[in-house]
């Protein structure tokens, strides 16, 4: 067992080392932070926006970048004609000193450029859309159609657009006309492509005479069918009425005086009456028996 004393100065220097412990353990967090931060901003950082400052201009370049200022200072106010540019709201200017990206892309508003040193290129940001010529596709049942299509693309980093390729609208054209599935492998241009809209989809002659065969072949077909179907009905009701007829003789002198009207009516110049009336009901009459 231990003395009070003994416990008292055990616990004293438990809570000791604590207080020393307790600032370590809180500097090393803060260590880890500070260089997930640093790594983040190397990998996240944009080379175009964040590498401006880390070159130098040279001896010729500081000259003649002093020289501008000089220029600027000596005109002015009329030098802001010069240097002042304005920037619309669907556009972005992508700034070079000297050759290079000088930050990221203005706009919209008013920059101010620096002549003999600074250049700058404008972008406009809208919708562009333009018709693809017709293509050749082959379908999954080995049929060739012409296709054709208008795509919709717009620019989405003006930098990459004027960067990494020389004409990106032009570009994106040629790229869907040779394919209407290349059109979505534009991103390293700094171009997306929106949506493609078909507009037309045409086949060849031979293959639309051939469908128009194909058509012309069914529909006669199911117009035969049509046809027998009728002639069946009308001979199941043809055969009803005979009945009717062989059991009725009311009903056969009916239909005589209904051929008679319809025989006179056309004004013919010789009638042909058929069997008389009165043999008809006697074979009628000796059929049944």
């Amino acid at each position: 067992m231990r003395s009070p004393k003994q416990h008292h100065s055990w616990k004293s220097d438990n809570e000791r080392r604590k207080r020393l412990e307790v600032p370590s353990a809180q500097s090393s967090p803060t260590t880890t932070t500070h260089n997930h931060n640093n790594s983040g901003y190397h990998m996240h950082g944009n080379p175009h926006t964040d590498s401006h400052e880390d070159y130098s201009l040279g001896l010729c370049g500081y000259i003649l970048l002093i020289l501008s200022y000089a220029i600027i200072c000596l005109t002015f106010p009329f030098s802001l004609t010069v240097c002042l540019k304005v920037v619309q709201e669907y556009e972005r200017a992508v700034m070079f000193r000297l050759g290079r990206i000088l930050g990221g892309a203005k706009g919209p508003g008013l920059f101010i450029i620096i002549p003999c040193v600074d250049a700058y290129t404008k972008v406009d940001l809208r919708t562009i859309t333009f018709d693809v010529p017709p293509q050749e596709i082959l379908t999954k049942d080995s049929v060739t159609v012409a296709v054709d299509a208008v795509v919709y693309f717009r620019v989405f980093d003006p930098v990459i657009s004027i960067t990494n390729v020389e004409d990106a609208p032009k570009s994106t054209q040629l790229l869907a006309a040779t394919s209407l599935r290349n059109v979505l492998g534009t991103e390293g241009w700094g171009v997306r492509v929106e949506r493609v809209e078909v507009k037309d989809v045409r086949l060849p002659v031979q293959l639309q005479r051939a469908m128009a065969a194909e058509a012309e072949a069914a529909r006669e077909a199911r117009a035969k069918v049509i046809a027998a179907e009728g002639e069946q009905k009308a001979s199941r009701a043809l055969k009803d009425a005979a009945d009717v007829i062989m059991q009725s003789p009311t009903a056969l002198q009916l239909r005589y005086l209904q051929t008679l009207t319809t025989i006179a009516s056309e004004k013919n110049s010789t009638i042909v009456f058929p069997i008389p009336i009165e043999l008809m009901q006697a074979a009628i009459t000796s059929y049944r028996s």
